[in-house]
């Protein structure tokens, strides 16, 4: 299996010099395609995600920062 990371303590630098971390680690697991294994997502993700085409994480999430 193959997971993605959603959230991460260490501060991540976006493009524009801003910082964005978080309070903890955290992954989705998905499958061969790239669909999330599982039918929720709890707490916020990177927007990150967006330009990496994880559209259906973001969909599943309550909060994209």
């Amino acid at each position: 299996a193959k997971g993605v990371i959603v959230r991460t303590k260490f501060p991540i630098r976006r493009s524009d010099g801003t910082y964005v971390r978080f309070d903890s680690n955290a992954i989705v697991i998905i499958d061969d395609a790239g669909n999330p294994r599982g039918t929720r997502v709890f707490g916020p993700v990177a927007r990150e995600l967006r330009s990496l085409e994880y559209m259906k994480i973001i969909s599943l999430a309550p909060e994209v920062v």
